[in-house]
């Protein structure tokens, strides 16, 4: 069991590096160059909403990545929009601009593309629904193990 628990965590992060690559190739396939798969990783879970700086980074997980500087990035890309807090100046908010926007439905329709063809390659709506569960139950274990004393 040892060995699959750890085949697993290693096919869990190659797994998040083969999606970025995905997302790496649709982004040139609709001839965007001048944000990163990371960065659209990024803008996608920002999606329609304004949040903070702080919540975008507890909202998604970015391998290697300075949530800060991406964000920077996309706001000089014409991506987002940076707003002050008005209540607190050390404060600010992200949303998406017109262009953000944009980019945001594009790979919402690719992304729906995606979900459609999954059972073309044998992969039900129960099969994602069973592993989305059962990744919820691992994520729950990690947190549990990190947050608690756990003797070994």
């Amino acid at each position: 069991m040892k060995q699959v628990y750890f085949d697993t965590i290693m096919l869990i992060e190659r797994l998040h590096r083969q999606f970025l690559e995905v997302v790496r190739v649709e982004l040139d396939r609709i001839n965007v160059t001048d944000i990163t798969n990371i960065q659209c990783f990024i803008l996608y879970n920002i999606g329609k909403t304004r949040l903070s700086v702080g919540e975008v980074s507890n909202r998604g997980y970015y391998l290697g990545s300075n949530v800060t500087y991406n964000l920077k990035k996309m706001v000089e890309n014409g991506y987002l929009v940076q707003e002050q807090s008005p209540h607190d100046r050390r404060s600010s908010y992200i949303s998406l601009s017109k262009k953000g926007e944009t980019l945001y439905d594009r790979i919402e329709t690719i992304f729906t593309e995606h979900a459609k063809n999954l059972k073309h390659n044998g992969i039900s709506d129960e099969d994602i629904k069973h592993m989305k569960s059962l990744l919820q139950k691992l994520e729950g274990f990690w947190t549990f193990t990190a947050t608690h004393e756990v003797r070994f």
